[in-house]
């Protein structure tokens, strides 16, 4: 299978590449039970090989942890962008309604009947026609009525308009402020990015030298897999007994082995945990948010012995991971800033949340 086009970055967000075969390899080992990088990077004496591991581990999580809190606002934004969006447009057409009545009322005052400044009485007693005079005066006085509807119809509908751009304002600040908390996260996980760089870059050259091999190889591997798959090689250990929708969604997230972890994307050469879940399972004509927390309620809860090829597996709490299950207790993710996409044990991640199977 060829492989696809250059990488890309989704418009939701900044992407978090990984940042080196250093960067990436020295998670491939972590340690359980890490421990997190303190203060400056400068101050801190020249860690061990698996003291960086573990602790580069930790920042890592730690950014995708972050970024799958930003993937949980997009659904709140999307709904805030559409109610300023249908704000904006009732506002049109609103204004377009003061302004018709805005020329009615103009045309009404210069069609106005010009009083003379006599009493009704006194026209009535000098007019020549006293019949025709009390006809205009019927005339006068319902198009004096006329004008007073059309000015109250100006009055409710520019008390509309001004309700509609209340209501913006209001919308506008609700969109800012998710749009805010989402910066904030995106953040966070730049920050936890770049604590663990200054972590591999506190090692020596030898450690360096070592994880960069180590990185490599592990994509090699990971290319020699998918490269088996493709040509029907796999092995009895890698099949996976999968029909149905279910089958394109897993053939779908195995064909993505070795793609790099990117925050926020969803193909077609790099993905974070939620969007490689999101994109397989819609590539099997099923929708799903890009986000892991809102996946687990997108589907049928199964309990964990009852898991099927294609179902969804969840971590943490609050939930900031998901993995497709694979059968036999494995599972293909996206892990993590620094780890691309791989088959992994579903215990490879503490804190197993549950499990849902979509479509």
């Amino acid at each position: 299978m060829s492989r696809k086009g250059t990488y890309r970055a989704v418009s939701t967000g900044r992407t978090y590449r990984t940042r080196g075969l250093a960067l990436a390899a020295i998670t491939s080992t972590a340690l359980i039970g890490v421990m997190l990088v303190p203060g400056s990077a400068a101050a801190e004496p020249q860690p061990t090989l698996e003291q960086a591991r573990a602790q580069v581990a930790a920042l890592q999580e730690k950014a995708e942890i972050a970024g799958e809190a930003a993937n949980d606002l997009r659904d709140d934004i999307k709904a805030a962008t559409r109610k300023v969006k249908a704000i904006s447009t009732g506002i049109k057409k609103q204004q377009a309604q003061v302004n018709g009545i805005k020329v009615q009322i103009g045309a009404l005052a210069v069609a106005g009947y010009q009083q003379t400044g006599m009493t009704t009485t006194a026209q009535l007693l000098l007019s020549d026609d006293p019949d025709t005079f009390l006809a205009q005066a019927s005339t006068a006085q319902a198009f004096a009525g006329q004008q007073s509807a059309t000015l109250r119809r100006f009055q409710t509908a520019q008390g509309k308009l001004a309700d509609l751009q209340s209501g913006e304002r209001t919308e506008l600040a609700a969109l800012q402020s998710v749009q805010a908390k989402q910066d904030q996260l995106k953040a966070q996980a730049d920050k936890a990015l770049a604590d663990a760089e200054q972590v591999v870059a506190r090692l020596d050259k030898t450690a360096r030298d070592k994880l960069a091999a180590e990185a490599r190889e592990e994509e090699r591997k990971l290319r020699e897999l998918r490269a088996s798959r493709d040509k029907g090689r796999m092995g009895e250990e890698i099949n996976i007994p999968a029909s149905g929708r279910a089958k394109i969604a897993v053939e779908y997230a195995m064909d993505q082995l070795g793609d790099r972890y990117v925050w926020g994307a969803d193909g077609p050469s790099s993905f974070d945990c939620s969007g490689l879940t999101m994109t397989a399972w819609g590539k099997a004509g099923v929708s799903l948010s890009h986000s892991s927390r809102a996946q687990i309620s997108e589907g049928r809860r199964v309990r964990r012995s009852a898991l099927m090829p294609g179902d969804l597996v969840f971590y943490g709490s609050p939930i900031h991971h998901v993995g497709m299950y694979i059968g036999n207790g494995r599972m293909v993710h996206a892990p993590r800033p620094g780890k691309p996409v791989a088959i992994d044990d579903i215990d490879y991640m503490s804190g197993y949340a549950g499990a849902t199977r979509p479509g």
